[in-house]
């Protein structure tokens, strides 16, 4: 597509003539690590390149006046700039050039904030949330208006600013500007004791200068070129290289002796990695190996095979080589490094994007396939995602079409977005069931979907047998409705009984929630395409971030890992995702998504960081315990993933069981009163924020709880003492 766009510090407008629909975000956001060579690219062919390289130009005196007390106009000093940029393009290492690029990429542009922001895309420690709106924002609408302007006039540009082209630019003099080489004058002085000489080029003249009017550093001549050495050196390169230093130097400075060539080349090894003797001798312009045989031996130097596809022995001063191999350990033992179980305790609700993400749509892709009790889906799992949460929303998905669900055995439904269920496949769920009601109502939605009364009326069956076979055949996944409200009916197996109506079309109807509301119909033709074990695959890594053989085992998918591994191999083989040994005692093969590996060791807790509580409903994809991690030894058999309860963790960690209904307390450590607080004030704020509708605590640990010492603390937390109990109400 011919994009066109425009930026300012209120956003980005990006105008796409050609296209009827705009791209998937995914596709717009760019990759971090590609972010500064793309800038490094574009950035040349700017307007704002073309400008700065004119002030720059201009405060070089590289665009003279023709008088001195007179200002040259603007438009004479475009065309000089312009025929100054066309000559100087040709070459990479210009300093103007270098200049306007690095004034760029760092005055103007703030390139490691959007870095860390990208990251943070990727890692899903921040959300991209898509807004479709009729009239552009006050934001936008000075955003378009800029675009206009910019387009409209176009032609007008000045050509210095509109041709300015891609340039044949030195990189690694931008990286050494970028990367703070010295920078001011004292820099450059200790960058010349601590690694010796400098070659004209591996300096700034303007830093060289104040050095060289002090008399703080030299030039001298060896090796067939003039160096800058710094003056305390003069004897040293007087004695070891002949350079000759001028006069009127203190004596301290002229101290030389039969050691100088070796001081100097140890300082040379000191301020590099490893070089090998022909770079040694080209440094100092004379045979330095009988030298570096003398320092080996004196184990001063080692010598041996040390980059990494070199095709000679190189040299490298120990405490460097040291240095080097302890910062490539570091890196790559972080790299392969597992992190704790706890750490998956923390990374998973924050992959899932807990209290943290804005649409239902973006909280429902990952959820796809998944078997859930039906009340967790609104009492916890949507609500935990989808701040501001109604179930307009979902009923709104559901009746357009778009969003699906299906049984997935007793009170257990999955969902899915239409388009997707073909590749994915049916959810496991209860056997077909066999009668004569089930087949009628088979018969009857095998030719078309039907309400209620029109399905009892098809099937020639009482209301009060049709209705108990119908909700068979939901659990069995085989019937599925176009509303989630008969979800939420309270009873599923009665039929509502008939109100009598002091007339017939009186104005009084029944409002209530009902089993037998919207239109039912087969999944047969939902499943009807083939499936693709591949999309399984990548549906996991979306929803886990790292999938190991717990994981899959926890969801109940048909075949087990077995399913899958094959799968997640060849995804690995095409660099969607990465095996490894990310996570400590769940088995080495574990796939997982890059960001999702990065994000696992950005959660790790730093030191005196005091852990962060967050309750989670136990059967929560979001909450890891029971499924991708074994419960804690202390809760034995007393914790299960079941509807209605909920789990504490901190730091991950899981702390604190709360069975079903809140009767009794369990805790998954050993109880001390310092960690009780913190996780009875975080279910405390859970419960008034509407987690869970009331709390009545009778035990805890197994014991009642008005005997034990659990109860000032419940108490101090905010319940309230009742006989036999404590309670707490939202």
């Amino acid at each position: 597509l011919e994009v066109q766009s425009i930026w300012s510090d209120d956003g980005i407008a990006i105008h796409l003539p050609d296209a009827d629909t705009p791209p998937p975000t995914d596709d717009i956001v760019i990759a971090p690590d590609e972010l500064e060579e793309l800038v490094v690219q574009e950035v040349g062919q700017s307007a704002l390149f073309g400008a700065r390289f004119r002030e720059n130009a201009a405060r070089a005196l590289l665009i003279p006046r023709r008088r001195p007390d007179q200002r040259t106009p603007l438009w004479q000093q475009r065309l000089k700039a312009q025929g100054l940029l066309q000559v100087a393009r040709k070459y990479g290492s210009f300093p103007i050039i270098l200049e306007t690029y690095r004034e760029c990429l760092q005055d103007v542009f703030d390139l490691p904030a959007l870095k860390r922001l990208l990251q943070g895309l990727r890692t899903r420690e921040l959300d991209v949330v898509d807004v479709e709106t009729a009239s552009a924002s006050p934001y936008s609408a000075s955003l378009l208006f800029d675009y206009i302007a910019t387009y409209m006039y176009e032609d007008d540009t000045p050509p210095a600013e509109r041709r300015a082209q891609a340039l044949s630019l030195d990189r690694d003099l931008l990286e050494a500007q970028l990367r703070g080489d010295p920078r001011t004058v004292d820099q450059l002085h200790d960058k010349l004791r601590l690694r010796g000489d400098l070659r004209t080029g591996e300096y700034e003249a303007r830093l060289a200068e104040p050095l060289l009017a002090e008399r703080r550093a030299l030039l001298v001549r060896f090796a067939g070129e003039e160096r800058l050495i710094a003056a305390e050196d003069a004897g040293r390169y007087r004695d070891a290289l002949g350079a000759m230093p001028p006069g009127g130097l203190p004596e301290v400075f002229l101290e030389g002796g039969s050691e100088s060539l070796e001081q100097l080349v140890l300082r040379y090894a000191r301020g590099r990695g490893p070089f090998t003797t022909a770079e040694a001798n080209a440094r100092f312009g004379i045979d330095v190996e009988p030298v570096l045989v003398s320092l080996e031996r004196r184990d001063k130097l080692l010598r041996g095979e040390l980059r990494p596809g070199g095709t000679t022995r190189e040299w490298c001063e120990p405490d460097v080589l040291r240095r080097l191999r302890r910062a490539s350990l570091a890196a790559l033992r972080k790299e392969v490094e597992p992190a704790e179980q706890a750490a998956l305790g923390r990374f998973l609700p924050n992959w899932h994007g807990i209290d943290r993400r804005a649409t239902l749509r973006e909280a429902l892709v990952p959820l796809q396939g998944l078997a859930l009790p039906v009340t967790l889906w609104e009492s916890e799992v949507l609500p935990r995602r989808v701040p501001g949460y109604n179930a307009g929303q979902l009923d709104q998905l559901c009746a357009s079409g778009e969003v699906v669900w299906v049984g997935a055995g007793l009170d257990r439904v999955a969902i899915f977005f239409r388009e997707d269920a073909p590749v994915l496949g049916r959810p496991p769920a209860t056997a077909p069931p066999e009668g004569d009601a089930h087949d009628r109502i088979r018969a009857a939605l095998g030719q078309s979907a039907e309400f209620w009364y029109d399905l009892v009326a098809a099937t020639e069956l009482e209301a009060a047998e049709a209705l108990p076979a119908l909700w068979d055949l939901v659990w069995a996944g085989e019937v599925t409705n176009d509303a989630w409200t008969p979800l939420r009916a309270g009873r599923r197996y009665q039929t509502a009984a008939p109100k009598t109506r002091p007339r017939r079309f009186s104005r009084q109807r029944s409002a209530q929630v009902t089993a037998t509301q919207g239109r039912w119909s087969p999944t047969e033709r939902l499943f009807a395409g083939k499936t693709d074990p591949r999309a399984l695959a990548e549906l996991l890594l979306e929803r886990q971030g790292i999938v190991t053989r717990d994981s899959v085992r926890g969801e109940g998918i048909p075949g087990g890992y077995g399913a899958v591994y094959g799968q997640l191999r060849a995804l690995e083989t095409l660099g969607v995702c990465r095996r490894g040994y990310f996570v400590e005692g769940l088995g080495g093969a574990q796939f997982a998504l890059p960001g999702a590996v990065e994000r696992l060791r950005e959660l790790r807790p730093r030191e005196s960081e005091e852990p962060e509580p967050l309750v989670l409903a136990a059967a929560d994809p979001a909450q890891p315990y029971g499924a991708s991690l074994p419960w804690p030894k202390r809760a034995g058999a007393r914790a299960a993933r079941v509807a209605g309860a909920q789990v504490v963790l901190l730091g991950g960690e899981a702390a604190l069981f709360v069975e079903r209904g809140g009767r009794s307390l369990v805790p998954l450590r050993d109880p001390e009163d310092d960690w009780l607080r913190v996780a009875l004030a975080a279910l405390v704020d859970y419960v008034k924020q509407g987690g869970a509708k009331r709390l009545a605590v009778e035990r805890f640990d197994g014991q009642p709880v008005g005997e034990t010492e659990i109860m000032p603390l419940l108490l101090e937390a905010g319940f309230l003492a009742g006989p036999r109990r404590a309670v707490l109400r939202p």
